[in-house]
């Protein structure tokens, strides 16, 4: 896939953790929209451009950073603590 020199070198600089905005949970620049609720809407069967239409204040690269944050997680792996 070539580089899009319009998008943002970290998509997830737009992912944001704010305990005042929606108890923490991660949200779209710092809006009160999550990551959760554009990933069921995409889960769901609906389009970036529906997502889009039905959010109109968030950007193509707010899907691509939410898509980019959910792959992130997905890496992520649990290590069980020894216990005492």
């Amino acid at each position: 896939m070539a580089h899009d020199p319009k998008a943002p070198a970290n998509l997830l600089d737009r992912i944001t953790h704010d305990p005042a905005v929606m108890s923490g949970r991660p949200c779209i620049r710092g809006m009160r929209v999550t990551v959760g609720a554009i990933l069921g809407l995409l889960a769901q069967g609906h389009t970036p451009e529906e997502v889009l239409s039905a959010y109109p204040y968030l950007e193509a690269d707010d899907i691509r950073a939410t898509l980019a944050f959910a792959a992130w997680r997905a890496l992520e792996s649990d290590v069980p603590l020894p216990r005492s």
